[in-house]
């Protein structure tokens, strides 16, 4: 029994023990199988001396707490980095740029940067080559070429007006005066720039700013160029600036002195004796008086009122002691190409800068600077636009009087507008004159001789300047077509006539007059009648 008694604990020691371990081992399971994971791995379990219950999960979530602020510094660090490296690379951009312009203004080689900045320096060169800054851009006829605009400190003078805007006028959009005063003073910057200065060169100021003139090509950018007053008189300061669609760049700086710069204003005539003493009196007064750097020469065609002509010359040479003007006659009709090639061929001095005038042309001392300043031998021919004076007795029919001619020289939408769609008052050099080929000696009359040299200078490498001028002036006169032009001829005269006589709305009052009096009337009757 003692036997069997004690087999028999044995079997049921091991049977606990067996319990025991069975029971540990489902425990061990289940708290691996209920234990929160982490990201990625298994959180590992308190430690045996570690708080459980409710203290414990408060551990874990402290310990997940801890890791997200860890996560969160991680991303800031990373933001920082992504920040530093977008300034080091607009920083690129910016020098990039600096980089672009003074190798396009010194000729000097682009040192190779890495990839992503000789792309942007390649792209940006390009952009300026395509703007003719350095040369001009062949174009097939003259509807091809983009106009400049003109602007001062105050005003712009502008081509395309519509019917609301004007031909001279403030710029309203604030998008557009922003443009113009950012390029004003990113020259200023360069003018005062310390490092391209002598230490006691005066500071430029807005007020030393003359005039500029811009234009945007869709597919390029906007150039412009700039002129300021010098340090000495005749002297100016020009800077071209282009912005290539996006950070306006520096593309040039010149120094140009016009003191010994002298015009030769040419003027084919024929008869008009009263317009060419009017015509003397602007040249006595801006050419001698004024500028005085000027030489005259006309080309007279026939004998008839020669001797008056010849009398005025004389009379203004002994009353203002002027002796630079050359007299030239010529027989057979009147021609004006013949005229102006004959006058700027007969020079015989060194190359001169022309300026092709007709009579019943009005400019100012300004205007011949801005000759000067937008003309460059072997390079660059100036297209002024005039301005078109109308019908004084349409425009101050209802005034007692006409005022005097410098009272009417006023650049609004109701005294005129601008000619664009003339091309005979041009500056350029002669030796640009000649080696193009001069006028097209063929073309007898009226018309059609400047159109024939123009298109031959936008069909050349030479840059040709066409902007809005606001000192050059043609004063109204009647204009007669003649028969014996030819239909060509006869048709371009007579739609410069009809665009000579008065404005739209002018033109309107005239066509619409007798509805207008017929109102005037009625109105004044039923005013009567209520009187009654």
């Amino acid at each position: 029994m003692m036997m069997v008694r004690r087999g028999l604990l044995a079997w049921i020691s091991r049977v606990v023990v067996l319990l025991v371990l069975l029971c540990c081992a489902i425990s061990v399971l289940y708290m691996l199988a209920c234990t929160p994971k982490g990201d990625e791995e298994q959180l590992a379990l308190p430690r045996a001396n570690s708080p459980t219950g409710k203290e414990g999960y408060q551990a874990i979530l402290q310990e997940w707490e801890e890791q997200h602020r860890n996560y969160v510094s991680s991303l800031k660090r990373q933001i920082a980095q992504l920040k530093e490296e977008l300034q080091e690379r607009s920083e690129q951009l910016r020098n990039g740029q600096y980089q672009a312009s003074d190798a396009a203004v010194l000729g000097l080689d682009r040192s190779p940067p890495e990839k992503t900045q000789a792309d942007l320096l390649a792209f940006l060169h390009s952009q300026v080559d395509k703007a003719e800054v350095h040369t001009g851009v062949k174009l097939a006829t003259e509807y091809a070429a983009v106009p400049f605009d003109s602007f001062t400190l105050q005003k712009v003078y502008q081509l395309e007006t519509g019917l609301t805007r004007h031909p001279e006028e403030k710029p309203v959009r604030k998008d557009k005066r922003d443009e113009l005063v950012e390029a004003i003073e990113s020259a200023l910057e360069t003018l005062n720039n310390p490092a391209e200065n002598s230490p006691n060169h005066r500071p430029y100021t807005a007020s030393d700013f003359i005039e500029g003139i811009y234009r945007t090509e869709r597919d390029k950018g906007t150039l412009y160029e700039l002129t300021f007053k010098g340090d000495h008189k005749h002297e100016f300061k020009r800077l071209v600036l282009f912005r290539p669609f996006g950070p306006i760049m520096k593309v040039k700086k010149e120094k140009l002195n016009m003191a010994n710069t002298l015009i030769n204003v040419i003027v084919p005539l024929a008869k008009r004796v009263d317009k060419f003493r009017q015509f003397m009196q602007n040249f006595r007064e801006m050419c001698i008086e004024q500028d005085g750097r000027v030489h005259l020469t006309v080309v007279y065609f026939g004998k008839e009122e020669i001797n008056e002509v010849k009398g005025i010359l004389e009379n203004t040479s002994k009353a203002a002691n002027f002796r630079n003007f050359t007299f030239i006659q010529l027989n057979g009709e009147f021609s004006r190409g013949k005229g102006l090639d004959v006058g700027a061929r007969f020079w015989k001095g060194s190359n001169v800068l022309l300026f092709f005038c007709d009579v019943d042309i009005y400019f100012t001392s300004e205007f011949l600077n801005t000759c000067r300043l937008n003309t460059q031998p072997g390079k660059k021919v100036f297209y002024p636009v005039l301005f078109s004076q109308y019908n004084p007795g349409i425009i101050y029919g209802h005034h007692d009087a006409v005022p005097p001619l410098e009272q009417q020289l006023v650049i609004k939408k109701e005294t005129g507008f601008w000619r664009d769609f003339g091309f005979g008052m041009t500056c350029q050099y002669r030796s640009d004159f000649i080696n193009i080929g001069g006028f097209d000696l063929d073309i007898k009359g009226w018309g059609g001789e400047d159109v024939h040299l123009y298109r031959k200078y936008l069909h050349s490498n030479l840059i040709v300047v066409r902007t809005p001028v606001r000192g050059l002036f043609h004063l109204w006169h009647e204009k007669r077509c003649m028969d014996e032009l030819t239909p060509e001829q006869y048709k371009m005269c007579m739609q410069s006539k009809a665009m000579n006589e008065a404005s739209h709305g002018q033109l309107g009052m005239l066509v619409f007059r007798h509805e207008i009096e017929a109102h005037l009337r009625k109105q004044k009757q039923k005013t009567s009648s209520k009187k009654t």
